[in-house]
């Protein structure tokens, strides 16, 4: 069994137990670049929700609060302690070089919209807070970022999780279609902005 297997398992125990607060310190983790993945979380929280244990409004909100302040954490981490930190204790939270890397890769070439965007995108999710941190983005912009993309990945995943009841476990043969045809979308969008970048600056200059 992975890591990530295994992850998951002991999240789904905490929520088994003790409900909302083990969605919220699931979500805390994930969002502070410990790889629990939220595609078990918010989906099974969605199913308690189909079975009456668990308040739909309840789940987003708890999976969305948990995201915010496990940014938070992450943010301040590459803003305060920078790379240098991250790659001396990153390996005891599973955080790998290569992981960090392929974040700031990603926030490098694409700007602060990443925040936003990379809330719905596999893997890249966990990690980009650091590199937000690390560029000093202005906490403002982070946190509405960080919010607007929480709600909507936490409500898609938990809303997924209720319609798929006690099938939730095969959420991913559900998601890797979607997760196709938005990468597709969201490439589109960030070519747009990419050309609408160059064309302003290319008119001011």
């Amino acid at each position: 069994m992975s890591i990530l297997h295994q992850l998951g398992d002991i999240a789904i125990n905490w929520i088994n137990s003790i409900g909302y607060w083990g969605i919220l310190l699931g979500m805390i983790l994930e969002s502070a670049c410990i790889p629990i993945p939220s595609e078990v979380i918010m989906p099974f929280g969605g199913y308690l929700v189909s079975t009456g244990h668990l308040n739909m409004v309840g789940v987003i909100l708890v999976g969305t609060l948990g995201n915010i302040i496990g940014s938070l954490i992450a943010y301040a981490l590459g803003y305060w302690g920078g790379k240098r930190l991250i790659e001396r204790f990153g390996k005891y939270v599973f955080l790998s070089k290569k992981h960090l890397e392929s974040a700031e890769k990603w926030f490098d070439k694409r700007g602060e919209i990443t925040v936003f965007v990379s809330r719905i995108l596999p893997a890249i999710r966990t990690f980009i807070s650091l590199p937000a941190g690390i560029a000093r983005m202005a906490l403002g912009k982070f946190l509405i970022y960080t919010a607007i993309g929480s709600v909507i990945w936490s409500g898609f995943l938990t809303y997924v999780g209720y319609m798929l009841g006690k099938n939730w476990g095969n959420i991913q043969n559900f998601l890797h279609p979607i997760a196709y045809f938005v990468a597709v979308i969201v490439f589109f969008i960030l070519v747009y902005l990419a050309i609408k970048v160059i064309k302003s600056k290319k008119a001011s200059a």
